[in-house]
């Protein structure tokens, strides 16, 4: 548990102080016009670049006062937040997420392969 929190001005509420998590990035981003149901908690982003174009990025993320939930998690508890998906994912969701990524890439080395005996005058 963290013994941190940060007062964020908010339209609603005003200011609104809320314990903040150890691996949240900071607020720097946040504008005093936002809701506090849209207070956010986001962690560094991990991003999947390739050729200077991030194709996901996902972070951890929490809603303390969200009125969605996350499915399986029954509350706007913790998890992952993917984008583009736009979806945020519990740990079995992440798991299912990354295991389909490890399958797309052996799409993309069979393609590769294909590619490749085409490129050298083999089958059409």
């Amino acid at each position: 548990m963290t013994n941190r929190t940060v007062t964020l001005p908010t339209l609603d509420h005003g200011p609104v102080t809320l314990p903040e998590p150890a691996w949240c990035a900071g607020h720097a981003g946040h504008r005093p016009d936002t809701a506090r149901a849209d207070l956010i908690h986001c962690g560094p982003p991990v991003a999947l670049a390739f050729l200077g174009i991030d194709v996901f990025t996902a972070e951890l993320v929490a809603s303390p006062y969200a009125s969605t939930t996350i499915p399986r998690l029954g509350g706007p508890t913790p998890g992952v937040s993917v984008d583009p998906l736009g979806r945020t994912l519990d740990p079995a969701d992440l798991y299912g997420f990354a295991a389909r990524l490890d399958a797309y890439a052996d799409q993309l080395r069979a393609l590769a392969d294909q590619l490749g005996t085409i490129l050298a005058g083999g089958a059409r």
